[in-house]
């Protein structure tokens, strides 16, 4: 039978929510050069919706921290096992790992030494710390897609093939936006002043968060009563768990919380109270002002201060691509109730004009349509001999 007759078989592994949403303008990106890609990996319920068969369950490589990931190492192990014997098996014509490079490097390295083309999309953090890992990324894939232009200097400063594409989050929001429809659609009226919390989506980042969060939002609105606190739940679990908190921390707290929705939460918020990672920049591209707040257990918080040399000067996204503090940023122990105070009482009593038309700047440089780039780079990698 012809080759060119069999239909391309593409592997995607995800890890998390935010790599879903990637992988899912991916799929429909290569859909429109390759209609009968056959696509099988880990997804979410958005690539899922594409048509990609998951072998596992997303959620559960959806783990952080060292201790956590410790607890469900043997389970990893396992899931990390059965994924490469299956693609070594059944050979795909490319794979690619999106973001969750501890997992997907691992898996990567295998198939790249069993003659499979690998992609790593969205870079690991290795401007930040473990420089040396470098050469593994290296050893690992054929390409690396960064979202961001400070990852590509650094590949390029290696000689490590990786090409920018931007981020998909820049192409899907606006430039300029009218915020009254998501208030409606909230029940806030366009004279409120409104504090969005968004503690994360994992399970230990809720559970580490929230009460700072919500002492922070209740001496907030204690000097204004008129305050209203809204906070986006990423599923039933993390909408229990933060529900247990909050009736321990801060029960009198006049707060409405809601089903996902953290788009409309972030663009009905006057200020962001905000764990690290993607939805900093997804706050910063619906040019809000915010604070960033961050915790990890404290063992693992002492196992990466002891044993990891830190390459940077900022841990959220704003920051990084501004290379200045344009948001205020406090992770572990200075992540306490008085300092978020301190840095969210001046932005709630200001039009924050100067941060806002920064923000416009990074977000036009970040905008080239990520799923398009990232679909050719990849039919470059597939066409490849």
């Amino acid at each position: 039978m012809n080759k060119d007759k069999q239909p391309l078989r593409i592997a995607i592994v995800v890890g998390e929510l935010s790599g879903d949403i990637l992988g899912e303008g991916l799929i429909k990106a290569l859909k429109q050069r390759y209609p009968d890609a056959i696509f099988e990996g880990i997804a979410g319920p958005k690539m899922q919706a594409q048509g990609c068969s998951s072998l596992f369950d997303m959620e559960e490589l959806a783990v952080m921290g060292l201790v956590e990931v410790l607890g469900r190492l043997p389970r990893l192990l396992k899931i990390r096992k059965q994924l490469v014997q299956h693609f070594i098996d059944n050979p795909p014509d490319v794979y690619i790992g999106i973001d969750a490079p501890d997992f997907n490097l691992r898996v990567e390295k295998p198939l790249k030494d069993a003659g499979i083309k690998t992609i790593q999309y969205v870079s690991p953090s290795v401007w930040a710390w473990r420089e040396k890992r470098i050469h593994k990324i290296s050893a690992a894939t054929n390409m690396v897609l960064a979202l961001l232009p400070f990852e590509k200097a650094f590949y390029d400063k290696h000689n490590v093939p990786c090409t920018f594409v931007g981020h998909t989050l820049a192409d899907d929001i606006a430039l300029e936006h009218d915020d009254s429809a998501a208030r409606q659609q909230l029940g806030l009226s366009l004279d409120d002043k409104v504090l969005a919390l968004l503690p994360g989506s994992r399970g230990s980042e809720v559970g580490l968060l929230s009460e700072t969060y919500l002492k922070t939002a209740a001496g907030l609105q204690a000097k204004n009563p008129d305050l209203k606190i809204v906070v986006p739940l990423v599923n039933e679990q993390r909408k229990a768990q933060f529900s247990a908190i909050l009736a321990a921390t801060a029960p009198q707290l006049n707060i409405q919380l809601l089903d996902g929705q953290s788009n409309l939460a972030m663009q009905a918020a006057d200020v962001i109270l905000i764990a690290s990672g993607t939805a900093t920049l997804e706050g910063m591209l619906y040019k809000k002002p915010m604070v960033v707040g961050y915790k990890i257990k404290a063992l693992s918080y002492w196992i990466f201060k002891s044993l990891f040399t830190f390459n940077i000067k900022y841990f959220s996204l704003p920051n990084l691509l501004a290379d200045e503090e344009l948001v205020p940023e406090f992770m572990q122990y200075d992540c306490s109730v008085e300092n978020l105070t301190n840095a969210l009482e001046p932005m709630l009593n200001s039009d924050n004009r100067e941060l806002k038309a920064r923000f416009l700047a990074i977000h036009q440089q970040i905008r080239l349509n990520a799923s398009e780039q990232a679909a050719t780079a990849v039919a470059e990698i597939i066409d490849a001999n």
